[in-house]
């Protein structure tokens, strides 16, 4: 199949693109290089199912509707709180525009729609752990909100262009994920860690480190991309390591 994924040289997006090429697909890497890195991909410049394009996606993307392209994984988006709050109207545009012109590039072609959305979604969660039907307790108008809520607006986009346009859609609420080419100042806890363990510092642990976090690796979570956009789900699916550690056990 030809393949685009928005985000394709980051962190998550590299992997996903390392799987569909080795599995014969053409891929259409797309990536404003914000969060994403060139030495991600760099491994398949010049193949022939390999094709680079340096976009923003919130700039129109109609001159892609002549690619024939058959699945779309919309990933772009910087996910770390350092890198989305340095911008927060860069990553709130993302959420919004960004989505709209590849829901519409997506309806144009008739492929099938994929959205890497996440567990902020369900913002301070009062129910532990959170099943997809849980709306969640949020604040749209934190310094957070730009991400959590932009992804909530991206997730109804999705899905109005489903009821509306009888569109192809998936959804995977995305939990912590961690994993070679994760960006060394990410500022989650696994990339603090292993930067301060290469450094010879002490870990710097928060409170008293009982708080919980669930660490899926990489390469599963994009398996669990695989299988759902194949699949006949066609509602919000949250995708993570189900076990739970203290931040102290890590």
């Amino acid at each position: 199949m030809r393949v685009l994924v928005t985000g394709g040289a980051g962190f998550l997006g590299s992997h996903l693109c390392d799987r569909l090429m080795e599995q014969g697909h053409t891929v259409f890497c797309l990536d404003n290089f914000y969060t994403g890195r060139d030495r991600n991909v760099a491994h398949w410049r010049g193949h022939e199912r390999f094709h680079l394009l340096t976009r923003d996606v919130v700039q129109p993307l109609a001159d892609l509707a002549d690619t024939a392209i058959e699945r779309i994984y919309h990933l772009a988006c910087p996910a770390s709180p350092v890198h989305y709050q340095a911008d927060p109207v860069a990553t709130a545009k993302t959420n919004f525009l960004g989505t709209l012109n590849l829901l519409t590039l997506a309806h144009t072609l008739g492929a099938r729609f994929f959205l890497a959305s996440t567990s902020e979604v369900y913002g301070d969660p009062l129910v532990h752990p959170q099943a997809e039907s849980y709306w969640g307790n949020v604040n749209c108008t934190g310094i957070r909100a730009c991400y959590d809520e932009g992804k909530r607006i991206a997730e109804t986009l999705t899905f109005d262009f489903a009821r509306q346009h009888g569109l192809a859609v998936r959804v995977a609420r995305i939990f912590n994920t961690y994993g070679d080419r994760m960006l060394a100042d990410d500022g989650r806890v696994v990339s603090n860690f292993v930067v301060q363990a290469l450094q010879g510092k002490p870990l710097t642990v928060y409170g008293d480190g009982s708080q919980t976090r669930s660490f899926c690796y990489v390469s599963d979570l994009v398996a669990g991309f695989l299988r759902l956009m194949e699949s006949d789900c066609a509602e919000p699916v949250n995708l993570g390591n189900p076990g739970e550690y203290t931040v102290g056990e890590l």
